[in-house]
């Protein structure tokens, strides 16, 4: 299998690393976090890079790009800590739309490709667990239209979305897997509320409450596009997570190098250089596991989302043990929120709860192994 990036990818990475080394440095990131983390104006810069468009059809104005120009765009993104909604406004709700009527994905996929319109998944429910069979959210059809009632929790970038792709109930029991379809509301629709508020690691998230707000059908079979569109999700969350992980690593390397104890650099530590040994075999591991995601994406649904939820295992364990020891390495001053590696922890811890935990996917690898188990399989 060849694993070299065309000219073209690499054209791509270095225009997101530039973009970030001019325009987003890390004084820039830590005023928006403390201003609240509105991160749509950083949104629309990217826009012009085409990024808001990245897997948008080149027939509805976007690049079109696949699984891997995205991974290559969002290490490059993790690398410089940006805090946008990219993952979810350019990859999975475009992933989710595909789904949809083409009246409707020509309706809002233009407008989402050059950043007129953001568009994200509101799946999460309280006491869901994680799991996306889990709906309470109801949807009702009348005179030929549907509504919806119910509430979604941690919406990213809830309060400065445009609309919403909700997966709600049209029948069966909560757990059911059959009777799940997804739909657009508009948050600008009667009914809608949204309550916006910063999360630990400087972007936004909102509480949104639906009561018979008009929505717009985009599937009936909602479960496995849904699924499919949250794989797309954790792909590039394994993508972005090898980008912070990299770029932590790289970091902690240069203050070992040059903080001084005992009168010698912290590098000269033969223990403490065993620590960033294992540290980088974590990030190798992991980085693997992402390119794995990046690669699973397009085979069938069993296959997909094994190989999804055990690259999400990998990604979060090597999350987990990188961020603390980084931080550990750095000593006191790596948990005060003026210096940066602080912030890539606090990304990282975040990153290892999103579209299902560690230890959720865990069980997910173990409820899907057969005769073999192998990453290979």
């Amino acid at each position: 299998m060849d694993f070299e990036f065309t000219d073209d990818q690499n054209s791509l990475r270095d225009a997101v690393a530039r973009w970030v080394d001019k325009g987003f440095s890390f004084e820039r990131r830590h005023q928006l976090a403390k201003a609240g983390g509105a991160t749509r104006a950083v949104y629309n810069e990217l826009a012009e890079l085409g990024l808001a468009g990245l897997a948008i059809p080149e027939a509805h104005g976007g690049m079109g790009f696949g699984a891997v120009e995205a991974m290559v765009v969002m290490e490059e993104l993790g690398r410089g800590l940006v805090n946008a909604p990219v993952l979810h406004g350019a990859l999975v709700a475009p992933a989710l739309l595909a789904h949809a009527p083409e009246a409707l994905q020509a309706e809002w996929l233009p407008r989402m490709a050059g950043a007129e319109a953001l568009v994200v998944l509101a799946h999460q429910e309280r006491a869901a667990r994680h799991h996306l069979n889990h709906v309470v959210t109801r949807a009702t059809q009348a005179g030929g239209g549907w509504t919806i009632s119910g509430a979604k929790s941690v919406v990213p970038a809830g309060d400065e979305a445009d609309a919403f792709i909700v997966p709600a109930r049209v029948s069966g029991s909560d757990k059911d897997e059959a009777g799940i379809a997804l739909f657009l509301v508009e948050r600008s629709a009667v009914g809608v509320a949204v309550r916006g508020y910063p999360t630990q690691d400087g972007a936004r998230a909102a509480e949104l409450s639906l009561a018979g707000s008009p929505a717009s059908l985009i599937a009936l079979d909602g479960l496995a596009a849904l699924q499919q569109g949250v794989d797309v999700g954790i792909a590039a969350l394994c993508a972005e997570g090898v980008g912070l992980m990299d770029k932590l690593t790289a970091i902690t390397v240069e203050y070992m190098n040059t903080r001084k104890q005992f009168g010698t650099t912290l590098a000269s530590f033969q223990a403490l250089r065993h620590r960033i040994a294992d540290v980088k075999m974590q990030l190798e591991l992991a980085r693997s596991m992402s390119y794995y995601a990046s690669l699973k994406l397009g085979e069938p649904a069993a296959q997909r989302r094994r190989a999804l939820s055990q690259a999400k295992v990998q990604i979060g364990n090597a999350a987990r043990y990188v961020g603390q020891q980084c931080t550990q390495l750095h000593g006191g001053i790596g948990v005060t929120d003026e210096y940066i590696s602080s912030h890539y922890f606090k990304r990282l811890t975040m990153l290892e709860m999103q579209f299902g935990d560690t230890l959720h996917h865990l069980g997910e690898v173990s409820a899907r192994m057969q005769s073999t188990a192998g990453v290979f399989a």
